[in-house]
């Protein structure tokens, strides 16, 4: 099966967590909005699909049309190995998950604390006190707890899940580049007190399918219009 993936051309977002666990798990997989006239057949999706959407990204997996990263990623988790097989092991990556993407929510808020219909300029002195308190309290506050689960005795194999690599490897790998971009100087000083992720961050970099999709045109650039943007203004 060839999997149809519907979501933004020009940025990364949510639906690079998407196209992470495609790569990992050589998925053969068509990004259609990044194809002639592919915005387009993305909004028809999003009005057609059954059970409908309501915003990118979506896989359609056969006639399935499934919504929201972390349940495309519990989907694809079962169907390639990216997941444990018993249900316990697969809802406990799925919370993993959620909880990454409660800390990406917050990401975004940091440029948009007001409200998303405004521009960044328009929010400026609200977005930069946002900031602060966001690198100052919640950064820290979510990475102990990933790096916590990361040192647990059950994971001796050195990823977030049981012994092996799951999806949810590569959800932190995508959530430290963003960091990273976002936010450098806050990064390279927040970073040192979590080894354990940092190096699973660049364990995951090295793997052969996700270094050969980072070296592609198929990885999007971090840019000004994503969840991650950096405005040196707010990297305090």
């Amino acid at each position: 099966m060839v999997y149809q993936l519907y979501y933004w051309p020009t940025i990364q977002g949510r639906g690079e967590f998407v196209r992470l666990a495609l790569e990992e798990a050589s998925a053969e997989y068509v990004d259609v909005a990044r194809q002639k006239n592919g915005v387009s057949k993305m909004l028809a999706v999003l009005g057609a699909a059954t059970p409908a959407a309501f915003a990118p990204p979506v896989l359609m997996a056969g006639e399935l049309a499934i919504g929201q990263s972390a349940n495309i990623l519990l989907y694809l988790g079962a169907r390639h190995g990216l997941a444990p097989r018993t249900e316990e092991g697969r809802l406990w990556t799925h919370q993993l998950q959620l909880t990454i993407a409660d800390l990406v929510n917050e990401v975004h808020d940091t440029h948009h604390p007001v409200a998303v219909s405004l521009y960044y300029e328009d929010q400026k002195k609200e977005a930069k006190r946002r900031a602060a308190e966001f690198l100052a309290n919640r950064v820290p506050k979510f990475l102990d707890y990933f790096e916590r689960v990361l040192r647990e005795p059950s994971r001796r194999g050195g990823f977030m899940v049981a012994s092996r690599l799951s999806y949810v490897d590569l959800s932190m790998f995508q959530l430290l580049e963003g960091l990273r971009y976002a936010f450098p100087r806050s990064m390279a000083r927040i970073e040192p007190g979590y080894p354990g992720l940092v190096d699973l961050h660049g364990r995951i970099a090295a793997r052969p399918n996700i270094a050969a999709y980072l070296a592609s045109k198929r990885r999007i650039p971090f840019n000004e219009e994503g969840i991650f943007r950096h405005y040196p203004e707010l990297d305090k």
